[in-house]
Formats: C-alpha cells, sequence, structure tokens
C-alpha cells in the first residue's frame, strides 16, 4: 500500500477512497467554497459545451461507425449466446414440433426483451429526466424501510450483472472451445476444460496490461462473428427445413407448452439464455449514443440472430439427437474451422466485455460509497472507463476456472448462467416501472400494460430457472447475494458516518471559540488535516484533536482531494486555496483527474501549496495596501511554520455500538466495522512519509 501512485496506478485506490470528513477522501460533493464551485462548473460547462458541439456535427455516418463499434464492446454476450443455448436445454427426444416451439420461443423472447423491452424503452432511461414526484415518490422519500428495500433490490440487480461477469467468459470460451471435440472425437471433456481454464487464465493475468492496444480488432472479430453465422444459418435454412420461419407465428409457442406442459415449463431455463447480455444495450449509454446502440441491435444484431437460431433448428428438425452440440454440428465442414477460430475469438471478445463492465461496475461503486475500497488501476492514460482492479480480478480468475472445473458440463453452467439472466430482467422490469410511475410520469394504463406483459414473461422464467438451483443455479444467486450484503452493509455504516458528521460538524465559529480557548496552544509547524470540507463545517475529529491535544499548528491548512472524470487537471485548476477567516488557518482542495500523478511524498507537494497560499494572500497585498504589514507577517509565518515541521494529520474513526442503538443497526454496524477494517486505507495509497504521518482516533457514538 505504501507506494507512490503514478499514471498507472492512477488515482484509483485514492480516487475510489470516496470516505467522508474523517477520511482522506475523493470529494464527490461539491462543497467548498465559492472558488471551488466556480472552478467546478466552469469545467463542466466547457465539458457539456464540448458535448453539445460534438452531438451538433455528428450525423448519419458517425452513428454508423459508432454503431459499428458498439460490435466489439455492447453485444459481445448477446450475439455468441447461440454456442450455448441448445447445449444447455434438458431435451429428451425431441421432435420436430418441439422444435418449431422451442424457436418460436428464443423469437418472441428476442423480439419482446431485446426489441421491445431495452431497445426501445430501456435506452430512454439516460438520466435526462425530470424530477417529477409522483405520491409513488412521496411515499419512499416518507418510509425508510422502503428505501432500503429498494436500494437492495437495485443492488441486487447489479450484484447479478457481476455474476455475469464471472459466467459469461466460463461458459462462451467452453462452449467455443468445445468444437475441438467434432473432428477429433478422442479428444476429452477434461481436456477441453484444461484449455478453456488455461485461456481464461491468460486473459485474466493480460488485464492489468489494458485493452487500448488491441481493442481496435474487437470490433472486426465481433463483425466477422455477427455477419458469418446468419450466413450459415441460411445454408442451413435452405438445405434442411425452409419452412422454419412458419414458427414465428406465436401459435407455435402456445401449442408447444400445450403439449410439453411442464416439461415445457422447464425447458424455459434453457431458452432464456438467448437473451443473455441484453442488458448491455442500456448500461453502456455511457459509452455510446441511444442511436447507434439501437442501429447496431435493430439492423445486426437482431436479425443476425434470428437467422443463426433458425438454422440451427433447422438443422436440428433434421438431426433431433444433436442438440448437445446444436452450434458445431450444423457447420458445414467447408467453413468448420473458419468458424471454429472466429468462434473462440469472438468468445474471448465477449469474456473481456464482461470482465471490463465488472472492473467499471465495481470501480462506480466505490466511487459512490457503495463498496469498500479495493485498488483501481487506469489503464488508459485518455479514457475515464478503462479500469483494473487487481483484488477483483483475481476473485474472477479463481471463481471462473473453479465453474469450468467443477461445473464443467454444459448444462449446469447454463443452469446457474439462467438464474443470472432472468433475475436482471425481472429486477429491471420492476426499476423501469418505478422510473416509469415516478421520473417519466407515464400514463398508468401503459405503465399497468407494460408491467402485466414482461413481469408475467420474466416471472415464468425465474419460476423455471428457480428449479433449476440445486443444479448448479445457486451459485450465482449465492455470490450475488453476498456481494449486495456487502454493498448495502457498506452503504448503511458510511451514511450512519455522514448522518452522525453532519450533526457534529466543527463549523468556523465553533472552531474560532476552540481557538480563544486560552488554554489552546498554537505549536510552531505546518499541519495538513485531512477533511472533506461540507457545507461550511469540518469534520467533528477537529474538535476531538483540539480538546485533547489542546494545541494546533501555526499555520493548518485543511485539505480536500478531489477527483475529476478527466485525463488530466490543468495547473491553474490543480490547487485551490482560500483564507477561512481565522488566523492561520485556511482551506485547500487538489483536484486531480485519473492520468494525474497524485505524491503527497517530499517537498515539492508542500512548495506548491504554500506557493498557491502566498499567491492567494499577496492578492490581498493588492487589494488592501492598507494592510500590508499584517499581510506580509502572515507571508513570513507561512515560511517560517514550512521550515519548522510539516505533518500530516487524518481521522481514522469506528462506532460505538451502544445499548440503546437498534438489533438491525447493532448487527449492520457491526458488519461495517469489519468491512472498513479490512478494505484499503486511503492514506497510505497517498505516500505520505511515515514519520510526518499522524493519524487521530474517535469513537461515534450509533
Amino acid at each position: 500500500m505504501d507506494r507512490q501512485l503514478g499514471a498507472a496506478d492512477s488515482v484509483a485506490a485514492d480516487s475510489v477512497a470516496a470516505s467522508t470528513f474523517s477520511e482522506v477522501v475523493v470529494d464527490v460533493q461539491p462543497s467548498f467554497n465559492a472558488d471551488v464551485h466556480s472552478h467546478l462548473r466552469h469545467s463542466r460547462n466547457s465539458i457539456n459545451s464540448s458535448a453539445s458541439a460534438a452531438d451538433n456535427k455528428k450525423g448519419r455516418w458517425e452513428n454508423l461507425v459508432l454503431a459499428y463499434k458498439t460490435l466489439g464492446v455492447v453485444f459481445g454476450g448477446l450475439v455468441t449466446s447461440p454456442l450455448y443455448v441448445y447445449p444447455s436445454m434438458p431435451l429428451k427426444s425431441p421432435t420436430e414440433d418441439d422444435y418449431l416451439g422451442i424457436y418460436s420461443i428464443m423469437f418472441w423472447t428476442l423480439t419482446l426483451i431485446g426489441v421491445v423491452k431495452y431497445a426501445s424503452i430501456a435506452l430512454k432511461a439516460d438520466d435526462q429526466g425530470e424530477e417529477n414526484k409522483s405520491r409513488l415518490g412521496k411515499f419512499f422519500e416518507k418510509s425508510i424501510l422502503a428505501r432500503r428495500i429498494l436500494l437492495f433490490i437495485a443492488m441486487l440487480g447489479m450484484c447479478m450483472l457481476i455474476g455475469d461477469g464471472i459466467l459469461t467468459p466460463a461458459i462462451s470460451v467452453l462452449s467455443a472451445m468445445d468444437g475441438i471435440r467434432a473432428p477429433f472425437p478422442s479428444v476429452s471433456k477434461s481436456l477441453v476444460e484444461a484449455l478453456s481454464a488455461i485461456i481464461l487464465i491468460v486473459l485474466f493475468l493480460m488485464q492489468k496490461f489494458g485493452t487500448s492496444r488491441v481493442s481496435f480488432l474487437f470490433s472486426p472479430i465481433m463483425g466477422a462473428w455477427t455477419f458469418s453465422t446468419p450466413l450459415v444459418g441460411i445454408y442451413s435454412i435452405i438445405h434442411h427445413y425452409p419452412g422454419i420461419f412458419k414458427a414465428l407465428s406465436p401459435h407455435y409457442t402456445f401449442h408447444f407448452f400445450w403439449r410439453k406442459g411442464k416439461e415445457g415449463w422447464l425447458l424455459l431455463g434453457g431458452t432464456v439464455l438467448c437473451i443473455t447480455g441484453s442488458e448491455a444495450l442500456f448500461a453502456d449509454l455511457g459509452h455510446f449514443n441511444r442511436s447507434s446502440i439501437q442501429m447496431a441491435f435493430l439492423f445486426t444484431i437482431y436479425p443476425s440472430l434470428v437467422l443463426t437460431y433458425a438454422g440451427q433448428t433447422a438443422y436440428l428438425i433434421r438431426h433431433p439427437n444433436d442438440h448437445e452440440d446444436g452450434f458445431y454440428k450444423f457447420i458445414p465442414k467447408s467453413v468448420y474451422w473458419p468458424i471454429f477460430i472466429i468462434a473462440t475469438l469472438a468468445a474471448i471478445v465477449a469474456s473481456q466485455s464482461l470482465i471490463s463492465a465488472t472492473f467499471s461496475v465495481i470501480k462506480q461503486s466505490v466511487v459512490l460509497d457503495y463498496f469498500p475500497r479495493v485498488k483501481v488501476v487506469h489503464t488508459s492514460s485518455n479514457k475515464e472507463g478503462e479500469v483494473y482492479s487487481p483484488e477483483v480480478n483475481y476473485i474472477l480468475m479463481i471463481l471462473c476456472v473453479a465453474v469450468i472445473l467443477i461445473f464443467g458440463e454444459g448444462k449446469d453452467i447454463g443452469n446457474a448462467f439462467g438464474v443470472v439472466v432472468s433475475l436482471v430482467m425481472l429486477i429491471t422490469t420492476i426499476l423501469l416501472t418505478l422510473v416509469m410511475i415516478m421520473i417519466w410520469r407515464t400514463p398508468l394504463l401503459l405503465v399497468a400494460l407494460y408491467f402485466l406483459v414482461f413481469f408475467t414473461m420474466e416471472g415464468v422464467y425465474v419460476s423455471a430457472v428457480f428449479t433449476k438451483i440445486p443444479e448448479g443455479g445457486w451459485i450465482p444467486f449465492a455470490i450475488s447475494f453476498f456481494l449486495a450484503l456487502i454493498m448495502f452493509g457498506w452503504f448503511n455504516g458510511r451514511q450512519k458516518k455522514i448522518e452522525y458528521e453532519l450533526t457534529h460538524k466543527i463549523d468556523l465559529e465553533r472552531l474560532g471559540t476552540l481557538l480563544s480557548d486560552p488554554g489552546v496552544q498554537r505549536v510552531p509547524g505546518l499541519c495538513f488535516f485531512y477533511t472533506n470540507i461540507h457545507q461550511d463545517g469540518l469534520t467533528p475529529i477537529l474538535g476531538h484533536y483540539i480538546k485533547n491535544m489542546r494545541s494546533l499548528h501555526k499555520v493548518t491548512i485543511f485539505t480536500t482531494l478531489r477527483y475529476l472524470l478527466v485525463p488530466k487537471v490543468g495547473p491553474e485548476e490543480r490547487i485551490i486555496v482560500r483564507k477561512l477567516g481565522l488566523k492561520g488557518v485556511y482551506g485547500c482542495v487538489i483536484q486531480y483527474g485519473y492520468a494525474d500523478t497524485l505524491n503527497l511524498e517530499g517537498n515539492d507537494f508542500v512548495n506548491q501549496v504554500t506557493d498557491c497560499l502566498r499567491e492567494h494572500i499577496e492578492k490581498y497585498l493588492d487589494c488592501l495596501p492598507s494592510n500590508s504589514i499584517d499581510i506580509q507577517e502572515e507571508i513570513s509565518a507561512l515560511e517560517e511554520a514550512k521550515l519548522s515541521d510539516v505533518i500530516h494529520v487524518r481521522g481514522k474513526t469506528r462506532f460505538y455500538i451502544g445499548k440503546n442503538c437498534k438489533r438491525f443497526d447493532r448487527i449492520m454496524l457491526a458488519f461495517y466495522e469489519v468491512l472498513h477494517s479490512n478494505c484499503r486505507s486511503a492514506l497510505p495509497a497517498l505516500s505520505v512519509p511515515l514519520s510526518q504521518r499522524i493519524e487521530v482516533g474517535m469513537l461515534y457514538e450509533a
């Protein structure tokens, strides 16, 4: 942990050290003073105006280019699903009518959930709506229990996405590598599993180098896959079953369930995999615009999947017992090896997309204080979203390899995958319904129609996959539930800290009263006291420190670290200082981007801050020449303090869980303390010399 942060290590651990007043933090709540507000507004306005100008220049051609790029980033998991959908189904002596019914179900699942729900409705949820408050919204504002339940549901959905990052690499690579066994029957299943595990281990070990150098290959690879599989599908349709498209009629879906009954319902655990990865349509709105994603899905991905599944089904109707290898068996021998190579590369790209998405989700969760601090490294100096977390990476690698080696059978992994896919769909429907009511103010009739159709459809899918929990489906559910518990426990603890600190904050008037006490001495030296300067208040630890130490350094600079979503912060905006109205007391905000070097070791940092502070003080000399003597004394005191001694003070807090604390809060705060004591500390990541570091402990009464 004690290391210097460079551009490669990035400020990640610090940037993600979103904490409260008591710790070295990334201040994600603009609150220091008018100067900082004006700097931030200027930066944001510049970004917004640049974005608006760029948007105005985007024409049809640029949207086409963006749509092409989405193939390698957004749709990897979805478009590679034909590799494992049919092998995941527990089919028993399937007939022509069975296959027609299954294809009809997949077609309408792709159409209703993919086209209608995600591409047409969910993509509108881009944070651009007005904040209207309905009765339901007021209910959530008043009910703590309702807010907690909603928060936990949202966290569970996000954790399911992380679970997707575990299962997609496992099932994609394993299904792609299984193609070796068709031309070489002597190759055992165990060898395929071992080769798949080796590929994934290499993929995970390469994450620390980033994807910038090879990302330009992602779209061509996925483009080759997206356009080659439907061509094979068309060939299969013509040669095996030209009438396959009659199954587009919903009649075949209803007829399938009428004939198969419970067996047909259980098969939904496999058919649901045809829509896996569709949540990426709206999850990647931050990287691509709505038009490009819709264009790519509606004109390439959706037709590709419809034709590929049609070709697979046409082949299986003529060869009904080949469903356990439903993809490679329908590939003509003349193009078998090119398709195998493309499939393997596409599976790796799909895996990379989900791994990168998992890193991004974890990073955003940490920044927003929903997840304990982990090390996050920016692997690109110009792409804020390209990140890597060593801890998360190795945990994902272990889990992915374990899934392959323990549940190597495609059906078992498919059962686990089905739980993730179906629950993410259902949670998305619930949250979108709330968005429609509370934010969009959609007519209740349309909301009811949307909820009835999709909740019923996805509820049936969930009920089917839940029967698979004993057969491997418990894995992602257990992982997701555990992650959601961690996130909820951490967020709840951080909120309790914020509430305590807002209640017991030290404002400037209170600080002046403390310093006016004759028993409090102003000792020589320069002190950097790390704190959030929030709503005109400072951390309660400051009062705790002064009362017990009975002293404060003659020059004390309350320092806040603020992480900005830009590559580099300009020198003129890096350090912002101001006088706080008390003798020898100043405020300082250090702003930095993800490609900046943040190093508090040595004299460079101290010199930079004191130089900025001297310039700030000298401005008063120009404005108030009558006070030149006082200003000169202030500058001299600053120089004298710097030469005397420099220390860095931070707070370290814990909760004191008293007898009056409710049982729920007692359990959650105890869990939070366990998480807090085992997560990464923020100050060591800033490379502050040990000899200059002081930690002040304080108990917060819960």
